[in-house]
């Protein structure tokens, strides 16, 4: 089974956080988006899709040549199954082309209600041995989506006696319980994780507080081998692509719903062009490569990067010890809009012919005249520009953009490619 798969080209699935991120990633060459609807999905705070949009956004899926997948992975309490054969039946008929599912209630009904709906088992079912992911390949599903808890040595096992599609996380935020299961939220803020309503206190700062001492509060001191309990690095398996090549696994996936645009399409065009290039050109070519990459993924919003359990159970060094914040180094500022953006309610008649030039911008932070930009784009290598025009709709000359989703069209020494993200290097980088 794995000499079958190992030569075959994963397929590269991205978060789709709301129908925009949807659009970019596709736009940066993802093979697949995972998103969620109005309910049952465990990312509750994401933009997630109504009905209609998810319909829209399955078509322009399906129309760019990508496959869209519906997260259902809620534990399911009795009242979820009043709605949840309708909205299986929705699925099914709007052309998902599977649900992500956990709930074994949730799984008989939909074999039920939606037999045509390919179902995927979530990475909430920790699937972490061959045995458990054949029983539920026999159950119907049609892929697998790992436990992020297994070694290298472990998926080669696994692959070796499964059939079956088989899915992993290469990319993304590490959560400090199994596979996700976590109680924390729900003990400290009432609202469940395991329903979709995280509000990741694994996050805050903690200090200790002795039971006849209340009010003083103790910092938690780590020793030589830390305390390493909250605050996990973040998974990036992109040095080590060449290692699970040979394993054969059949979709590479980035964790990220509740990430920004910037963050989608700089990861999937990496890990766009990893793959690519060490399926096409070979490892050598991957490695002269390597470095940019590494580069790139540091420029995006993260924690410190780990290997996550790829070598072994992670300890102190896969844990932040110091800070809970993230690294950002670059500010995501704006994208480049294009010729399909005319309809958006801010352009008025006069210019939207010429969203086809390349000089309009969603404006996202504040930015100035006399600033470097970078420009990142889904077909080029990144380029910079110094501010020297900034124009509104209206036509007046501004010298700092600095109202949110403005709609501006800056002078610029060459046109935006549509889908281009402009960013901003951080004066500041403490």
């Amino acid at each position: 089974m794995l000499e079958q798969n190992q030569s075959r080209k994963p397929e590269l699935l991205a978060p789709a956080g709301d129908y925009e991120k949807l659009k970019f990633a596709i736009a940066y060459g993802a093979d697949a988006v995972y998103m969620g609807g109005p309910a049952f999905g465990l990312r509750a705070y994401a933009g997630n899709f109504t009905m209609e949009q998810m319909a829209e956004a399955i078509q322009y899926t399906h129309h760019a040549g990508r496959k869209l997948y519906v997260t259902v992975n809620i534990f399911a309490h009795e009242q979820d199954f009043e709605e949840m054969a309708a909205y299986l039946k929705q699925l099914e008929s709007l052309g998902a082309d599977g649900a992500i599912v956990s709930d074994p209630g949730i799984i008989a009904l939909a074999q039920e209600a939606a037999p045509k709906l390919p179902l995927h088992l979530s990475t909430q079912m920790n699937s972490t041995n061959s045995y458990s992911i054949n029983f539920w390949l026999k159950q119907g599903l049609e892929r697998i989506v790992l436990a992020r808890e297994l070694t290298l040595a472990e998926i080669r096992a696994v692959r070796e006696k499964v059939p079956g599609e088989l899915e992993m996380f290469i990319h993304g935020a590490m959560c400090m319980s199994y596979s996700g299961r976590c109680l924390l939220s729900n003990y400290l803020t009432g609202r469940d994780a395991n329903r979709g309503e995280c509000t990741q206190p694994c996050r805050w700062g903690y200090g200790l507080v002795e039971e006849k001492r209340p009010g003083q509060v103790f910092p938690v001191e780590e020793d030589e081998r830390g305390t390493y309990i909250f605050n996990s690095h973040d998974l990036c398996l992109l040095p080590y692509l060449p290692m699970l090549k040979p394993l054969g696994i059949d979709s590479y996936k980035i964790e990220g719903r509740m990430k920004s645009i910037h963050y989608v399409s700089s990861t999937v065009k990496v890990y766009r062009e990893a793959i690519d290039t060490l399926w096409e050109q070979g490892e050598e070519d991957f490695k002269a490569k390597l470095p940019g990459w590494l580069e790139e993924m540091d420029k995006v919003s993260h924690r410190d990067y780990s290997p996550g359990f790829l070598f072994g159970k992670p300890g102190a060094e896969s844990h932040n010890i110091e800070s809970s914040n993230y690294i950002r180094d670059y500010e995501f500022v704006a994208f480049g809009l294009a010729a399909d953006n005319r309809e958006h309610p801010q352009i008025p008649t006069l210019v939207k012919d010429e969203f086809s030039q390349g000089y309009w911008v969603e404006q996202r932070y504040h930015f100035q005249k006399g600033e470097l930009i970078e420009v990142f784009s889904p077909h080029e290598e990144p380029w910079t520009f110094e501010v020297k025009g900034i124009h509104t709709v209206e036509g007046e000359e501004v010298d700092v953009a600095r109202h949110a989703k403005e709609i501006l069209k800056l002078e610029l020494p060459r046109p935006l490619l549509p889908f281009a993200i402009l960013r901003r290097a951080k004066k500041d980088k403490k």
